[in-house]
């Protein structure tokens, strides 16, 4: 066998970090799944130079819901569900979003008075009149900071003061602002042929101004606050006006929306092998172009929505065993792109990393990718790409004494195995595409090394 030092790791008490990719090794963990297929010879791994991490400055994950969703969660009583607030303290207490869809369709209690004048209002969606103290219940026990989205498509200004002075009341760890939701995909009429649509170009332009006239208006209610947006679906459709939008609305996080699938569009694209492709992990790629237009304005870029697949999600995809590995990849990629938070989606499909049945909380298995990345990569530690061989990729993580100090993904559908120098036993945690939950071991030291077999298409983190 034949090892070549990596990179240094001080907390294992060693100068290097060897791994070797080797042809088949003993089974050395129950965390661990089946044995490799057939040999293959050892991979020489050069020695790559130390550079700067990346630095986890905000939580890596955060959530995004809807609004009815919420309200049907918060439940009828004076607080939400004590197991409701138990699942935001173990994801960690995230920042949470008042965000998607129902964004632009909800307005305040007692708002809407006598008959409704209008298909459109009468199809608004009015929050109930118990919604904001339920959820400062629920906020003042879960300590979640909190971004509530604000109707621009279809509000008005009297409503949007309403909604932000409730929301000063229930905030308790922090409270931002969004002006719309996916303005991209709002509807511009092309008034001289309604039976075509306005071309592209024009389309853009016009949407653009619409937008900023509106949010303008609609910035005199959350004077003071922050705000994130723009919000957009896709938003290469306003990647040249992106610098103006975001200068003029004197953005103070820049927030995208991304998903690698889309139910509506393709959804036979969204298959588990679509899920752990390369593309879907490293979509938030495509947006570089994003995180240097928020650079450039001083300001950090999260992605503000995000999952699997869009509309909802895919049954038997979304919540599969294989959205936790791609969901770790996934944020693992957009802040190494310079993201500094990505927002899982709940809206009551099977993207959602849990639901609430009665007063109890229900789990899928992306919950578990949320749980450990936050666990693994607090704000303050740091991280950096090591090196990647034949689908296996070292993550380094440091700043935190009690995390991952290396996390390892494998990308290929066989088993790897990883030789790690150690002077004590290492306790790993995994997540496979072969079954749900954060699997744990602990893994005993021969000879002055550890050696850990990863799974095909999971990832593994190497705790000190």
């Amino acid at each position: 066998m034949l090892r070549k030092a990596l990179m240094v790791f001080p907390s294992l008490a060693l100068a290097t970090l060897a791994l070797s990719v080797i042809a088949s090794a003993p089974h050395v963990s129950s965390a661990s799944a089946a044995p490799p297929r057939h040999a293959r010879s050892s991979t020489h791994l050069a020695r790559v130079s130390a550079v700067k991490g990346v630095e986890v400055t905000m939580p890596p994950v955060g959530l995004s819901i809807e609004y009815p969703l919420l309200a049907e969660y918060l439940g009828s009583a004076s607080c939400p569900p004590p197991a409701l607030t138990a699942e935001l303290v173990r994801l960690g207490s995230p920042p949470l979003a008042l965000a998607g869809n129902s964004q632009d369709l909800t307005v305040p209690s007692g708002v809407l008075t006598g008959p409704l004048p209008s298909w459109e209002m009468a199809t608004l969606y009015t929050l109930p009149a118990t919604f904001w103290t339920q959820l400062h219940c629920l906020l003042s026990a879960s300590r979640d900071p909190l971004t509530v989205g604000i109707n621009l498509k279809t509000g008005e200004l009297a409503w949007a003061t309403k909604i932000v002075a409730e929301a000063e009341g229930a905030a308790t760890n922090g409270l931002d602002f969004s002006l719309g939701n996916e303005p991209d995909l709002y509807n511009v009429p092309n008034y001289l042929s309604l039976g075509k649509e306005l071309g592209e170009q024009e389309k853009t332009s016009v949407a653009v101004t619409l937008y900023l006239q509106l949010a303008t208006y609609l910035q005199q209610a959350t004077a003071g606050y922050g705000l994130v947006g723009p919000e957009l679906a896709t938003s290469e459709h306003w990647q040249h006006q992106f610098p103006t939008v975001i200068e003029q609305l004197h953005e103070r996080t820049v927030g995208v929306h991304l998903y690698p699938f889309s139910a509506c569009k393709d959804p036979r694209a969204a298959t588990i092998s679509g899920l752990l492709s390369a593309g879907a992990a490293e979509s938030p790629r495509s947006l570089a172009w994003a995180v240097a237009d928020a650079r450039a304005a001083g300001v950090p870029a999260i992605i503000s929505e995000a999952n699997s697949v869009s509309c909802g999600g895919i049954a038997g995809v979304s919540d599969s065993p294989a959205a936790a590995v791609w969901a770790v990849r996934f944020v693992l990629s957009a802040l190494k792109t310079g993201f500094h938070e990505v927002r899982f989606h709940i809206s009551g499909g099977s993207y959602d990393p849990f639901f609430l049945r009665g007063e109890q909380i229900v789990d899928q298995p992306l919950e578990s990718a949320l749980v450990a990345l936050n666990h693994w990569l607090p704000v303050g530690s740091s991280l950096r790409t090591i090196t990647s061989v034949r689908g296996l990729v070292a993550t380094a993580v440091s700043g935190d004494p009690g995390g991952p100090e290396v996390i390892l993904d494998n990308e290929q559908s066989r088993t790897e195995t990883a030789v790690l120098p150690a002077t004590h036993p290492l306790v790993v945690a995994v997540l496979s595409a072969a079954r749900a939950g954060l699997a744990t071991a602990t893994l005993p030291v021969s000879h002055g090394s550890v050696k850990v077999r990863v799974a095909g298409n999971s990832v593994l983190a190497v705790m000190p």
